[in-house]
């Protein structure tokens, strides 16, 4: 049985069979608790505000928050699929919150952020599969935070025309649809999402004139030629953005890991993304892909040699990034 107390999936009895993994030295973050970071801190606490940063524990909040972005889930709590990788859980969803824009825009505006990421579960149960409460959040977002960039990370809507238009014309400035993995193991990873689908979703967001953006997972049992080929089909989609991380298992029941990529083969996928022509590229053990998104914005509107809108200015300037590949690996030769 699961801990909600369902029956295990043959899938998830079969992960459970090999233990949790031990991680190596190189996965690891600094709490470093900037100004920023605690008035954030006291402004969530203060106001009952909810963030994916802090709800899933991510690693990077620390330095996200100091640089005022920050990343919420929408939709509810549960998805109706399944990925071999995600720690969310898959059921029947909750009744669609129809206010739930507005209040995540007045979230945003509360912790003042520069820089605000939209995710959020599959809505297959919807007649519209959740596209109106992924459009409706950004142009709440923008109403009411006009100097705040958002970024709409979005299922596949099944590839549906009419639903991706919805999305795509509340005008993100970054469309982003994770890949995840590689055509080889990509069914037996996410078998309710198809890898040429998500090319088209990708496809046509860009056609459309937006930003865009994808991640991939490694360590889920792909070959490094694999993750270099899938590299290429992004950006033949027209994939702005790149950013690559290291897969970590939520719990037993989930896909056990495959490898630990170290710090050096980061640094030389992200050399050859930048290669093949992504705009934006950001790889390293603990990058997610919401890490540093602001500044990857800003870094594909300069590699399409168009300025940064003024009310986005601020958005040029921020911290380094200690998550990325280089960074880490030279932490490791420090420590070594």
């Amino acid at each position: 049985m699961t801990p909600e107390g369902r029956k295990l999936l043959r899938i998830e009895a079969r992960n459970a069979e090999t233990p949790i993994e031990r991680k190596p030295s190189w996965i690891r973050t600094r709490a470093t608790m900037g100004p920023e970071y605690k008035e954030l801190k006291g402004l969530v606490r203060t106001g009952g505000l909810h963030t994916v940063c802090e709800e899933a524990g991510c690693p990077n909040i620390y330095e996200c928050w100091e640089d005022r972005e920050a990343t919420f889930l929408i939709g509810g709590e549960q998805c109706t699929r399944r990925c071999d990788f995600c720690q969310i859980d898959t059921g029947k969803p909750s009744a669609l919150d129809r206010d739930e824009p507005r209040r995540v825009a007045e979230s945003v505006r509360e912790m003042g952020l520069r820089y605000s990421t939209i995710t959020g579960v599959a809505r297959d149960d919807l007649e519209d599969g959740g596209a109106w409460l992924y459009a409706e959040t950004v142009r709440k977002i923008h109403e009411l935070n006009p100097n705040t960039g958002v970024e709409n990370l979005i299922p596949d809507f099944n590839g549906n025309p009419d639903q991706l238009a919805e999305v795509f014309e509340s005008r993100p400035e970054v469309l982003a649809h994770n890949l995840e993995t590689v055509p080889r193991i990509f069914k037996r990873i996410r078998p309710a999402f198809r890898f040429d689908r998500s090319l088209e979703v990708i496809r046509a967001a860009r056609d459309f004139g937006l930003v865009t953006k994808s991640n991939l997972i490694l360590g889920m049992g792909e070959t490094t030629d694999e993750v270099v080929d899938a590299m290429r089909d992004l950006h033949s989609a027209g994939c702005d953005i790149l950013t690559i991380t290291q897969y970590l298992r939520p719990s037993p029941l989930h896909h056990p890991i495959d490898r630990w990529v170290k710090p050096e083969e980061f640094v030389e996928l992200s050399d050859q993304a930048r290669e093949i022509g992504f705009a934006g590229v950001m790889a390293g053990p603990l990058v997610r892909s919401s890490y540093r998104a602001g500044r990857l914005y800003v870094q594909a509107l300069e590699h399409r040699g168009q300025e940064v809108p003024d009310h986005l200015a601020q958005l040029t300037t921020g911290g380094a990034a200690s998550q990325e590949a280089s960074s880490v690996l030279e932490r490791e030769r420090t420590r070594v």
